[in-house]
């Protein structure tokens, strides 16, 4: 049952392919409407992390549900962007040799520009005038830019574990191209801020299903020793010079309202840094900052992942605001 109930949602999702602002290589997006009968809300396109896709995110389904199932249910069109060496979409050509040699690929300004282009394809398509936009970690990083430039196209803004200037000494160490991530990588990644003696948030069952999915996003992924997915370092780079106290977008230009959401074992958006980005997303006529119990920087794979999806939903239907205010 759980088989045929999958194949039903799969059988209402479209894919779609826009030319990047680089020309002759094109992104990916993935489109699922809410289901027939249900109220629409509006549009939301969701903006990935540094190292996995929107298939591995917004639209990988634990025990046959993702968080852009309960999306779709409350009734929003959910899109999912692939940046440019992710997933889907086209590979940078400087990734199919040494990483040396090259500056660190898919900075905040170029992927700004990638939104843009989704946002103004997925906004054509809909017919719509604005669309609201969840991103996670770097990807904050890259939508805060692009609301900033574009800011008649936000409608309202979800930061899922933010990334905040910090006031680290020097400068962000050099950078190669790209990096590969191994899934040894990534399990220690996703386990390290859970505190000692804690139960697990991330089960193992659901991790190796990811795993081979992950590995999967990248063709070229298993002929590597040990098996790693190529990612553009650039998020990488733009997350360390943010910690040296170069955030790549100023928070005063986004003028949408805005929702931090974060796990309070979340090492890269702590209470400090939310406090800084409340302060920071001044121009915003309305801030909120969620705090969720037992989750980490990857709580949308984890456990607690319902409160993320309730939460994020909550903010995007609106209706909290006094009448005539």
């Amino acid at each position: 049952m759980q088989m045929l109930a999958e194949m039903r949602l799969d059988a209402r999702e479209n894919h779609v392919r826009i030319r990047s602002p680089h020309g002759a290589l094109s992104l990916f997006l993935r489109h699922m409407p809410p289901p027939d009968g249900v109220k629409s809300r509006g549009v939301v396109l969701y903006v990935h992390g540094a190292t996995f896709p929107s298939a591995l995110s917004i639209a990988h389904r634990f025990d046959g549900r993702s968080w852009r199932d309960e999306l779709c249910a409350a009734g929003f069109d959910v899109w999912g962007l692939d940046f440019l060496g992710y997933g889907s979409s086209d590979r940078y050509p400087e990734m199919t040799g040494t990483a040396e040699g090259h500056p660190p690929l898919c900075r905040a300004e170029d992927a700004s520009r990638q939104i843009e282009a989704a946002v103004r394809a997925i906004a054509g398509r809909q017919s719509v005038a604005r669309v609201s936009i969840i991103a996670h970690s770097w990807g904050t990083i890259a939508a805060g830019r692009f609301a900033g430039r574009c800011p008649d196209l936000i409608n309202r803004l979800v930061f899922f574990g933010p990334i905040a200037r910090r006031g680290g000494a020097g400068d962000a160490p050099a950078s190669p191209a790209w990096r590969s991530v191994t899934l040894r990588e990534q399990w220690d990644r996703f386990t390290a801020e859970v505190p000692p003696g804690e139960p697990p948030v991330l089960s193992r069952r659901h991790f190796a299903e990811w795993g081979e999915r992950y590995l999967d996003s990248d063709p070229v992924s298993r002929k590597q020793t040990p098996a790693g997915v190529r990612t553009p370092a650039g998020p990488w780079f733009d997350i360390a010079s943010a910690h040296h106290g170069d955030l790549a977008y100023d928070p005063a230009g986004v003028r949408a309202p805005v929702a931090i959401i974060r796990g309070e074992w979340d090492s890269l958006c702590t209470d400090a840094d939310a406090h800084w980005l409340m302060s920071a997303f001044r121009s915003s006529p309305l801030r909120r900052d969620v705090k969720i119990g037992r989750g980490t920087h990857l709580m949308h794979l984890e456990a607690g992942r319902y409160a993320l999806y309730r939460e994020s939903e909550a903010f995007l239907c609106g209706g909290d605001t006094a009448p005539g205010e």
